[in-house]
């Protein structure tokens, strides 16, 4: 039987008037202030023997007791669907997800998971993620294509989780976009939060959480711009939120205005002809992560990951680079 950790610790006087999450961090550094707070909240944390919130500040003499709780079986059945996988060692695993893969189990979804393969292919998954989300660290929409990191063990999960929290881990997309982006390069700063009109749905809202996402255009096709794009913060749905909001939605979106409802914007006959086309082509958001940059959790090795461009976006790029070299002739 595995038992909780049970910690205490005593405040000096020169680390009075911290708060009690940033003690414990101070204390623990390979556990994220988040991990903290969440035993707060659910009450594994007491100060003299009384529960307390995160922004409670700590005094001289006081006693600080913690209970680290034991990893928990998932409840997931582990599925023996195929992986591609870029990279693997004893505290990580990286993968080139496909579209149409949902990262985890949530509601409605229990089996086909990416969780469920890595639980075939991996019996060391990292348990902070929760019964639901073993070693996920951060994901990818369902369609959205591309690499992620996974974390094997807790340990390799906090150091993962630190670099997204302090903005180190470097993430960048491949995205197809509506109409002719007019500048070369730019940056999206707003807050998001769940739409009003459709929970499962964000939106750019006045209160919510910051969200930024930096883009660079690759070329132009007329009725449609490749770009780049780097993420410097990861909130749910944030660059198909953030380029519909600049009302250059990506192209194929079916959530976010990326289908037949920017036809009629499109001036030439020829190019809304071609535009179907190529919907017909693609049923998904045209969004794909290429590139992921980490420092390795234990090594501390700058490790870089690529991903090529899945069959559909690769089919309607080469139709547009067709397309524009007839024009040149």
């Amino acid at each position: 039987m595995i038992l909780l950790k049970i910690l205490e610790y005593t405040v000096n006087r020169d680390e009075e008037a911290l708060r009690v999450d940033k003690f414990l961090y101070n204390q623990l550094p390979r556990y994220s202030r988040t991990f903290f707070q969440k035993l707060i909240d659910n009450g594994q944390v007491t100060v003299n023997g009384a529960s307390v919130k995160s922004s409670f500040k700590v005094s001289s003499g006081d006693v600080i007791r913690l209970e680290i709780p034991p990893p928990v079986e998932t409840g997931i059945e582990a599925e023996n669907i195929p992986l591609k996988i870029i990279y693997q060692d004893k505290d990580i695993i990286v993968i080139d997800k496909p579209a149409g893969m949902v990262v985890h189990p949530g509601a409605g979804v229990k089996s086909g998971t990416l969780v469920n393969a890595l639980l075939y292919h991996c019996k060391d998954l990292s348990g902070i993620g929760g019964r639901l989300r073993p070693g996920i660290v951060h994901r990818l929409d369902k369609n959205t294509s591309g690499v992620l990191v996974v974390a094997k063990n807790d340990q390799a999960h906090i150091h993962l989780a630190k670099q997204l929290q302090e903005r180190s881990m470097g993430r960048e997309y491949t995205a197809l976009v509506w109409h002719n982006l007019p500048d070369d390069q730019g940056e999206i700063d707003t807050t998001l939060n769940r739409s009003k009109k459709d929970r499962k749905k964000f939106a750019v809202t006045p209160q919510g959480r910051r969200a930024v996402t930096h883009f660079r255009v690759i070329r132009r096709f007329g009725f449609l711009t490749l770009m780049r794009i780097r993420l410097e913060t990861g909130r749910t749905h944030q660059i198909r939120v953030h380029l519909n909001h600049i009302h250059h939605p990506v192209f194929g979106d079916p959530d976010y205005n990326g289908r037949t409802k920017q036809l009629s914007q499109v001036g030439k006959q020829s190019d809304r002809l071609l535009a179907k086309e190529l919907l017909g082509n693609i049923d998904r958001q045209a969004l794909h992560a290429g590139y992921l940059k980490l420092m390795h959790p234990s090594s501390g090795e700058l490790l870089e990951f690529e991903s090529p461009l899945p069959d559909d976006i690769s089919t309607v790029l080469n139709k547009l680079n067709t397309r524009m070299d007839q024009v040149r002739i």
